[in-house]
């Protein structure tokens, strides 16, 4: 290509055309010929390359000897479309131009600012393809808003004289910056500089988009038609009632009893015994089996350290070996609504004969009778009932009911139930399932009372003592149908007395208004079932009463499988505190360890210098005041990244300041698993170690 190859060197001397048309062929003289100059030929046919480049000349009025357009008021239009020829049409403003030089390729701008201006000229066909301004000989001169082109067209050597342009490759290039300054004014580059300058300053900051955690913690998987944690359901209270009623369970489960008692400190292989009733104290009426005294104990069995209930059956002998047949049936025989029995012995422990029954254990439960039936004592000077007393865990119940007075008012029609009917239809479903499950076996429950039946949750009923009857009265023979039709006949006295709030209500002077009660507040079904029941004209099976009541079947059915759904919503909401106590056990395992395999900073090098520093980046972080920041929800997002070892980069700073790491979440767990699988070889090639694991 002749015209990059003429010049001899790449530096470039350019001064500032003349100011008149005369001055004009002495700007640029060649060395060679001193005082002579030769106007190039074509040039001032020849486009200036201020107007390609920039739209103006500012040296158009000042001696500019190329080829200026005339000016018009209206911007210029847009050149016409290329004709179906493909050619174009002639232009005096593309007429000193070649083909290569307009069809050259648009440049690709660095800066914001010319991306829209490159994309608007693109976008139109026939505008020509703008270059960098250029010196003499191919020389160019920086613009920090243009991309460097370098498809440059190529002159004919006939056409290309370079006359008083030439120069020596010795002539001075001092002062070529001051003068690059003079060639572009203020003007222009502080107008594409400020232009510049407002777009980066109105840019928007940069946004980090954090990448979303493979695990979360408490965050709800059920689907969204789901019954919300907040409402209380039939069989699950509000997560935070659930929650505080879980926490009152564990407490009441590690509670010891009082000093004083004179409670044996072993029982057969249990210990701890807790009373979980009154002992008789303060003119507290004893409970009473059948005709024998029982007390309750809660122990702790020493083969498992799990708690059981231990019922005492007080001066009992036993004298036939035999009467423990029973037991195998009954520890057998699993249902959601009966108290499994574990095991009986007899004991001497406690200064007389007794016989001690082992049941499955419930914290915090009560029976049917201290809910709903018990009645307080009235205080000097009040006239009215007295009132009842309420556990706190009594959600379907308000403690100024106080409607009924066995003693001395007995049944006050007209007022509210004391239990709602979805709630005894409750108790009617899960009585009735525990008694069928008992009498397809061939045996009778026996013992079917509100002092016998307990709430262990809300709404949730369990009978209790399963069992013990057989074992006290192993040497009564008696015909197990006559057993089950005793059942049914307790079941109807049941129901009377929880609808009616008195243990007496199917009988005595004050029946017809017991069935005035049922009619008026439960409906005409419930008063069928429960006269059915107690009557003793007719043959009854529990099969009958569930089929009168299958409706009520698939109602608390639904409402099972509600409350299975939302136990499993809570339990998905724990699941995860297993990860993040495994992590911590390995971050004190490696951070701070003083030795390890001979050498001292074992913690402080290689792999375990970023779990350090990651440890400071979760744990030790501080505001601008030098304030300690502790923010739970860094904590779990942090832990909960690295368990799933996600690929998003963090800068973990050294506590001196003086160097930074940029790491991810998942370079920071194969650092971890690697410094703890090296602590875990060590363990496992020595003994004391494994046998301490």
């Amino acid at each position: 290509m002749s015209y990059f190859a003429r010049p001899q060197s790449s530096a470039v001397k350019i001064v500032k055309p003349p100011s008149n048309g005369d001055d004009a062929g002495k700007a640029f003289q060649s060395p060679g010929t001193p005082g002579t100059t030769t106007p190039k030929k074509d040039s001032t046919q020849r486009q200036c390359r201020n107007i390609v480049i920039y739209g103006h000349c500012k040296y158009q009025d000042k001696g500019c000897i190329y080829y200026h357009p005339p000016t018009t008021p209206e911007p210029p239009a847009t050149p016409p479309l290329p004709t179906s020829g493909g050619k174009r049409p002639e232009s005096p403003v593309l007429g000193a131009l070649s083909a290569q030089t307009v069809n050259a390729p648009v440049f690709v701008p660095k800066s914001a600012v010319t991306i829209a201006a490159a994309a608007a000229a693109a976008s139109s066909p026939g505008s020509p393809t703008t270059s960098r301004p250029s010196t003499s000989r191919g020389a160019t001169i920086e613009d920090p808003f243009l991309e460097q082109d370098t498809s440059w067209q190529d002159y004919p050597d006939s056409e290309t004289s370079y006359g008083q342009y030439s120069y020596h490759p010795s002539e001075e290039v001092d002062g070529i910056s001051q003068r690059l300054d003079e060639y572009y004014d203020d003007g222009y580059a502080s107008h594409h500089y400020d232009e510049a300058a407002a777009y980066f300053a109105s840019a928007p900051a940069p946004v980090f988009i954090r990448q979303p955690l493979h695990y979360h913690l408490y965050t709800p998987t059920t689907a969204p038609d789901f019954v919300p944690s907040t409402t209380n359901t039939h069989f699950v209270p509000p997560s935070s009632d659930l929650r505080q009623l879980l926490q009152e369970r564990s407490e009441t489960t590690r509670g010891i009893a009082l000093a004083g008692l004179n409670l044996p400190e072993e029982l057969q292989g249990y210990h701890t015994l807790v009373p979980l009733e009154m002992l008789g104290a303060g003119g507290v009426e004893r409970r009473k089996f059948g005709n024998w005294f029982t007390s309750v104990y809660r122990a702790i069995k020493a083969s498992d350290g799990l708690p059981y209930v231990l019922r005492r059956i007080e001066n009992y002998r036993l004298m036939n070996p035999a009467a423990f047949a029973s037991v195998d049936f009954w520890s057998n025989l699993k249902h959601p609504s009966i108290v499994s029995m574990k095991e009986a012995f007899t004991t001497r422990a406690f200064d007389d004969n007794s016989l001690v029954v082992v049941y499955a254990y419930h914290p915090n439960s009560e029976t049917l009778y201290d809910v709903h039936l018990k009645q307080s004592k009235p205080t000097a000077g009040t006239a009215t009932a007295t009132a009842s007393t309420f556990s706190q865990r009594n959600r379907f119940q308000s403690p100024a009911n106080s409607q009924y007075n066995q003693q001395q008012t007995g049944l006050l029609i007209g007022q509210q139930p004391p239990i709602p009917e979805r709630t005894m239809w409750s108790y009617i479903v899960q009585i009735a399932s525990a008694i069928k499950k008992v009498h397809e076996a061939g045996h009778a429950i026996r013992s079917i009372d509100a002092n016998k039946i307990l709430l262990t949750s809300q709404n949730r009923i369990r009978l209790s003592i399963c069992g013990t009857m057989d074992i006290l009265m192993h040497d009564t023979p008696q015909d197990v149908h006559l057993l089950q039709q005793d059942d049914l006949t307790q079941f109807g006295r049941l129901i009377f007395a929880l609808c009616c709030g008195v243990p007496g209500a199917s009988s005595g002077p004050h029946f017809q208004k017991s069935i005035d009660h049922l009619l008026r507040f439960y409906g005409q079904e419930m008063k069928s079932l429960a006269l059915w029941l107690i009557s003793k004209t007719n043959v009854k099976s529990i099969d009958s009463v569930l089929d009168s009541i299958r409706y009520r079947v698939l109602q608390e059915q639904e409402d099972a499988l509600s409350g299975v759904d939302r136990l499993e919503h809570e339990l998905q909401g724990e699941l995860e505190n297993a990860r993040l106590v495994r992590l911590m056990t390995k971050f004190g395992f490696i951070n701070e360890r003083p030795e390890f395999a001979r050498e001292p900073r074992w913690s402080e090098t290689g792999d375990r210098y970023i779990v350090k520093l990651f440890r400071d980046y979760v744990f030790h972080q501080v505001d601008e005041h030098g304030n300690p920041v502790l923010d739970m929800s860094h904590v779990l997002s942090c832990l909960n990244k690295l368990d799933a070892g996600t690929d998003e980069k963090i800068m973990l700073v050294a506590r001196d300041e003086q160097s930074c790491l940029v790491v991810s979440y998942k370079d920071v767990r194969t650092c971890i698993d690697g410094a703890y699988n090296d602590l875990a070889k060590a363990a496992m090639n020595s003994p004391a170690a494994y046998k301490h694991r």
